[in-house]
């Protein structure tokens, strides 16, 4: 046994020899503590409350936590219920403390459980705590019931989609798995599992990069069409700037021309637009 078995052991059997609080004694200690700041009552409440804190983070132990650190979350939401009580309610401190502890060991799990965090509305957080009850329930039967099915009949008691029954389903099957843990062959010879994860997509700097060059060419080629004149332009954006381009034949009989003429003036704007380009940029690298 490791001594923090057996501190836990003994930790749990002083919190069940505890005495019980009778309830005009509990309401006394309440109200010391809310008017008077009472350490000592606070102390003497709280304790008498621990084996609630116990029996409450026990249902939880099943999602693979350590039970000292679930026992110390419920003393944290049992502390929060001592510091919110109102004793003039007429209701055991018991009662209102439930929530809290059980609220605090939740946050907890859901918090720990997973490095993924879940459970982040009130529906789903009801469909994680409650889906292996559920299942448990409907698979009492004697004939299994098809997962389908299943899956539809938690949907509605809990009031979400059967695709996030069968999601959460999924998650709660296996704990998580490191992305460098290894797969195929043994003693670090086989891939991580990372490696089959490699996207061919181009990085976020690249891709930003990229577009910053566009719209600087772009711009260096509209300040340059400037030289160009108005048949010119309009020749060069039918046939080079437009997604399908015009051949020289049908952009000839628009302009009324040949279409070796066509070619001429084509020929002749694309050597403007070079010049034009080298002299507004120093660089000539910046257009290869």
């Amino acid at each position: 046994m490791t001594r923090q078995t057996s501190e836990r052991r003994r930790f749990v059997k002083a919190a069940m020899e505890a005495p019980y609080l009778e309830r005009d004694e509990e309401h006394a200690l309440a109200v010391r503590w809310r008017d008077h700041g009472d350490e000592a009552a606070l102390h003497r409440l709280t304790s008498a409350h621990m084996r609630l804190v116990i029996a409450l983070a026990a249902k939880f132990r099943y999602f693979g936590l350590s039970m000292s650190d679930l026992i110390q979350e419920g003393h944290i939401g049992l502390l929060e219920a001592a510091a919110r009580f109102e004793p003039d309610r007429q209701v055991r401190f018991s009662t209102y403390a439930t929530w809290w502890i059980r609220a605090s060991i939740q946050d907890y799990v859901l918090r720990n459980w997973s490095i993924v965090r879940g459970g982040t509305s009130s529906a789903q957080k009801a469909l994680f705590f409650n889906l292996r009850r559920l299942r448990a329930k409907l698979q009492q039967g004697e004939e299994p019931m098809p997962a389908s099915q299943m899956y539809q009949e938690i949907a509605e008691k809990i009031g979400v989609s059967a695709a996030d029954v069968a999601l959460m389903d999924a998650r709660l099957s296996g704990p998580d798995t490191s992305l460098n843990a290894p797969v195929g062959e043994q003693d670090g010879a086989g891939a991580d599992r990372v490696d089959f994860l490699v996207c061919d997509q181009p990085l976020p700097d690249e891709l930003v990069g990229e577009a910053i060059d566009s719209e600087r060419r772009a711009n260096w080629l509209k300040n340059a069409l400037g030289v160009l004149s108005e048949r010119e332009l309009k020749i060069v954006r039918e046939r080079r700037l437009s997604e399908e381009g015009v051949t020289l034949e049908a952009l000839g009989e628009r302009l009324g021309i040949s279409k070796e003429r066509v070619r001429q003036i084509e020929n002749r704007a694309l050597e403007k637009l070079k010049a034009a380009l080298l002299r507004s940029q120093s660089d000539g690298a910046a257009f290869v």
